[in-house]
Formats: structure tokens, C-alpha cells, sequence
């Protein structure tokens, strides 16, 4: 076992890494969003997942406005150092759009299909 290091993670130029968020008992994927080494630390400390919004261009710990927590269970670092995935204990909807997940449209014989009951996109 070797202590963490995140300067060892390859970071986008503009300092980012996606991080997958999994169910950590159902393997169910929910969502993917972006970290720093910032916000890696921060979730490491607090149990608490904290992304980077692009958007916002600030920290957003997941659950603060919405009330749907993500509890890390598990940080994983994939083989090129390059993607996260994180296991969490997640509470209600992942997505912003209130769906569990933000997969919820498949792609079917070149058509884009609701997969969890909502609206096909339009």
C-alpha cells in the first residue's frame, strides 16, 4: 500500500478529471461530473463527495441545495491515472433533472429512448 499522491493524477489542461459516481451496492452508474486535486482532498476528508463546476467555476459538494448527499464509500483511480470512480451511498435523484441517474436515455436502433419512465428528449 502507497500513500496518495495527487500530483500523480493526469489532470485536463485546465486542471480537471472526471469522476464517475456508481451506486456502491447495486454497481447502478449515476453520474459524472469534474474534480480537482482540491476537491478530491475535500471529499477524501469529509466523506462528503465535492465536485468542480465548470459552470459555476466553484466547488459544489453534492446535496448542499438539493438535500441528495453522495457518501464516498470508495475512491478508485482508473490504470492511466486519467478518470475517477467514485462509489457513494447516494440519496434520492443523482441528476438535476430529478432522475435517479443522468443515464437515462439509450441510444436503440438510432433512436433516443427514456429509459426510466420520463419523456424522450426532444
Amino acid at each position: 500500500m502507497a500513500d496518495f499522491d495527487p500530483s500523480t493524477l493526469k489532470l485536463s489542461p485546465d486542471g480537471l478529471i472526471p469522476a464517475i459516481a456508481q451506486q456502491h451496492d447495486t454497481g447502478e452508474v449515476l453520474m459524472l461530473a469534474w474534480m480537482t486535486p482540491a476537491s478530491i482532498a475535500r471529499t477524501l476528508a469529509e466523506g462528503r463527495v465535492v465536485y468542480w463546476s465548470r459552470s459555476r467555476g466553484a466547488f459544489w459538494r453534492k446535496g448542499d441545495s438539493s438535500g441528495h448527499v453522495q457518501r464516498l464509500v470508495e475512491m478508485r483511480i482508473d490504470c492511466d491515472r486519467d478518470c475517477l470512480l467514485l462509489r457513494v451511498d447516494q440519496t434520492g435523484p443523482a441528476c438535476h433533472t430529478g432522475r435517479r441517474s443522468c443515464f437515462h436515455t439509450a441510444l436503440r436502433d438510432g433512436s433516443e429512448v427514456a429509459i426510466d419512465g420520463g419523456a424522450p428528449p426532444s
